[in-house]
């Protein structure tokens, strides 16, 4: 398959295979779609026309060209796993943010960028109930999104309730998309929730945020469902919360985020912390070195200490905070997040590395 850049479209050459993420690390926009006042969908194909093999749920890393050293950052795939032919992400305008204002003003069709996946593990569950809550705030609309596309395009039958959240009406992404969706797909129910009527005062339905009553009220057997929730972190804790008081199953909650904090470690017995071997660690760029036990992760001892390090995830799944290991050795237990070619060639994961000796980090 050729892609034609000018048009975004396949010519028909042939199947020219499928998307490896061990090899493959090059995406072409194809298309720029304004999705709200401040909302913008880019999608990508690949430069040699190759499908691409992805859940509804996962995202891919992207390396954008913001300034003299690529930029690294997460989205989720917004398109349905069944249009394989290109991958979507849906990117929300955040004031002051770098790369979000970036892609708005900058990214255009033709321009290529890195990209490594897809990834993740915010995946529906097959060997649960079949019926679901898709819960959303904000921008978290994309990857519940990709999983109701995929559902829809499937023709599988499934009993959905999808509620998305948002700051006015105006902010509601995909509104009349889901609309459409909602007159198709005939095990579909929806709930949209704007904290006010900023634009549309006319608003028929409710106000507000969530709160145990509304999800009660909305979805009254939510204990009999899988919950799939995706959004700013209070709006998470307030799902998750409140999913529990309402008789969800721990099990039966999944959520998705990337979050930049970093989770601290346990304290160690005092036995145990004094036979701990210090290992000393250079932030070669930064002119900074720091003391990092050999129990603590490379991450988090250099947030600890205000080393300024890319990170997302915090567990070897997203590959924000790659770097280039100049030297030294370390006990790396990731999650996918890096590929082999990349382990080989000296690059680790801050994140989930151990020291096993001296390091010298090219950061």
């Amino acid at each position: 398959m050729d892609i034609d850049f000018a048009t975004g479209t396949q010519g028909a050459s042939g199947d020219c295979g499928v998307w490896d993420p061990e090899h493959d690390d090059t995406l072409v926009c194809v298309d720029v779609h304004q999705e709200t006042h401040d909302v913008k969908s880019f999608t990508f194909a690949s430069p040699h026309g190759k499908r691409f093999d992805f859940e509804g749920g996962q995202y891919f890393l992207f390396d954008f060209p913001v300034g003299s050293d690529p930029e690294p950052r997460c989205y989720s795939i917004s398109s349905s796993p069944h249009r394989s032919t290109a991958v979507s992400v849906t990117v929300k305008r955040v004031a002051n943010g770098r790369v979000s204002n970036w892609l708005h003003d900058n990214l255009a069709r033709g321009m290529t960028v890195g990209a490594q996946g897809p990834l993740g593990r915010f995946i529906r569950p097959r060997a649960v109930s079949s019926k679901l809550l898709l819960l959303s705030g904000g921008s978290g609309i994309t990857p519940v999104m990709s999983i109701l596309r995929d559902l829809a395009d499937c023709c599988e039958p499934a009993d959905i309730v999808f509620m998305h959240a948002a700051r006015t009406p105006l902010d509601l992404i995909f509104r009349d998309e889901l609309n459409c969706l909602a007159a198709r797909m005939k095990g579909l129910r929806l709930h949209f929730l704007p904290e006010t009527v900023f634009g549309e005062p006319s608003w028929p339905g409710l106000t507000g945020r969530i709160t145990p009553e509304f999800l009660a009220l909305a979805v009254p057997d939510i204990a009999d469902r899988t919950v799939m929730c995706c959004g700013p972190t209070p709006f998470m804790a307030a799902a998750r919360s409140i999913s529990s008081a309402l008789g969800v199953p721990a099990g039966h909650y999944i959520e998705e985020s990337f979050d930049a904090a970093v989770i601290d470690e346990p304290e160690l017995p005092a036995e145990e912390a004094a036979a701990v071997r210090v290992w000393q660690v250079e932030f070669q760029k930064q002119g900074r070195k720091i003391e990092v036990a050999s129990g603590q992760t490379v991450l988090s001892s250099a947030k600890k200490a205000g080393i300024r390090l890319p990170s997302s995830c915090s567990n070897g799944v997203c590959g924000t905070c790659k770097s280039k290991l100049v030297s030294g050795s370390v006990d790396m237990n990731h999650n996918g997040g890096i590929r082999q070619r990349e382990i080989d060639a000296g690059m680790f994961l801050p994140c989930c590395s151990r020291p096993l000796s001296d390091l010298v980090v090219d950061r």
